[in-house]
C-alpha cells in the first residue's frame, strides 16, 4: 500500500516529553512522509527544542492554547485538506509507539479481507507505560460498554470509541464528517468526533497487536475492599471540561433517555471517585457540578484555563439558543 501518511501531535509545554515522541515516529520502521507538531502556544522550550533537534519537523504555532480540541483540529485540516495526506497518525505529546506500530497498522488494513473499504479509522493497543494496564476501547449503546475479554485477544476487532493519541485517521473522513470540535476545548471532543464518524458509517479497527505507551495525567492505582480502579487525578479545570462536555452529548447531540441515564449515572460514579481519590477533591467537585450545568445550558467554547476561573466575556453566546438567536439577527 503506497499511501501517505503524516503524524500531527498536540503538544503544550511538552519539551521534556517531545523527544521520545519525536524519536519514536523518526525510527519508524514504515517511514513518514510528514512529522507535524501543532504547538498551542507553549511558554517553555518546546519551539526552541523544536528548532534546534528536529529541523524537519512541521510547526503549526497557535496564537494562544487551543486546547486539545482545538489543536486537533488544526493539525487534521492542515495535514489531510491542506497537504492532501491519505493517512493522520494523531497524537498527544506523551504517547510513544513502538518502532513496528505504523507498519502493523498499515498492515492490519490489509488482512481485513474486503473489508477496509469502510474503515476510517485504525487504532493501536494504548498501554500505560508505568503500570501496564491496557487503556481499552468502548462500544457505544447508548452509553459506554465494555467490549468483552474474548472480542479484545481477536488480532482485529472493531470499536466506536477509543483515545485520539495512536489513531490513523483516513483523509476521506475528514473531508465528509469533518474536524474535531474546537469548542469542546478539550476532554470528550475525541468520543464525539468518533461518534460523528460511526454515524456516517465509517468503522474504527482496532490492531491489538499494535502496542503504544500512553499516559493520560497522573494516573494511579488505588483500591478498596473488593474495588480497584486505575485513577488519573485530574485539575479541577479538567474535571469541569469533563462533566460539560459529556452532559452537552448526551442532552444535546444524542437527546434520548437511554444515554442520558446512562451518562448521568457515569458523572455520578465519577464525582463520588473524585470525592474519594482525587488530591484536590473539593474543588474537583464543584468544577464537575459548574460543568453540568453549562453542559444542560449548551455553553460550549474555551471557558477556563489552569490558573483562570472564567473567560466568558460579556456579549459573547455561549448557550445553544443564543447562538440561534445571534444567527438571526
Amino acid at each position: 500500500m503506497n499511501q501517505s501518511v503524516a503524524s500531527v501531535t498536540v503538544a503544550y509545554n511538552a519539551a521534556q516529553v517531545l523527544p521520545r515522541q519525536m524519536d519514536a515516529l523518526l525510527g519508524q520502521t514504515r517511514p513518514l512522509q510528514e512529522i507535524i507538531v501543532v504547538d498551542n502556544a507553549s511558554t517553555d522550550e518546546t519551539s526552541a527544542l523544536l528548532a534546534e533537534r528536529y529541523p524537519h519537523v512541521t510547526v503549526l504555532r497557535m496564537p494562544e492554547n487551543l486546547g486539545a480540541a482545538g489543536g486537533w483540529a488544526a493539525g487534521l485540516s492542515y495535514a489531510a485538506l491542506k497537504r492532501g495526506h491519505d493517512w493522520v497518525w494523531t497524537f498527544d505529546q506523551d504517547s510513544v509507539p513502538e518502532s513496528n506500530v505504523l507498519e502493523t497498522l498499515l498492515a492490519g488494513l490489509q488482512e481485513l479481507d474486503g473489508q477496509e473499504k469502510d474503515v476510517g479509522m485504525v487504532v493501536p493497543a494504548a498501554v500505560h507505560r508505568m503500570t501496564s494496564a491496557q487503556y481499552h476501547p468502548f462500544l457505544w449503546r447508548h452509553g459506554f460498554v465494555k467490549p468483552s475479554a474474548e472480542q479484545m485477544r481477536q488480532p482485529i476487532w472493531f470499536a466506536d470509541v477509543a483515545i485520539t493519541s495512536g489513531s490513523l485517521v483516513l483523509r476521506d473522513v475528514v473531508q465528509e464528517v469533518g474536524v474535531p470540535r474546537a469548542d469542546f476545548f478539550m476532554d470528550i471532543s475525541d468520543i464525539e468526533y468518533y461518534l460523528r464518524i460511526r454515524s456516517h458509517g465509517y468503522r474504527i479497527a482496532v490492531i491489538s497487536r499494535a502496542k503504544m505507551s500512553h499516559e493520560i495525567g497522573n494516573t494511579r492505582k488505588v483500591s478498596l475492599p473488593g474495588y480497584e480502579l486505575l485513577w488519573t487525578d485530574q485539575p479541577p479545570f479538567r474535571e469541569y471540561y469533563i462533566s460539560r462536555n459529556l452532559t452537552y452529548l448526551a442532552w444535546w447531540l444524542y437527546p434520548n433517555l437511554a444515554t442520558k441515564i446512562s451518562i448521568g449515572r457515569y458523572l455520578a460514579v465519577h464525582l463520588a471517585q473524585v470525592l474519594l481519590f482525587s488530591s484536590d477533591r473539593l474543588a474537583c467537585a464543584v468544577k464537575m457540578v459548574h460543568g453540568f450545568g453549562d453542559g444542560l445550558r449548551g455553553r460550549l467554547g474555551i471557558r477556563m484555563r489552569p490558573g483562570v476561573e472564567d473567560l466568558r466575556k460579556p456579549g459573547v453566546a455561549h448557550t445553544v439558543a443564543e447562538k440561534i438567536e445571534a444567527g438571526k439577527a
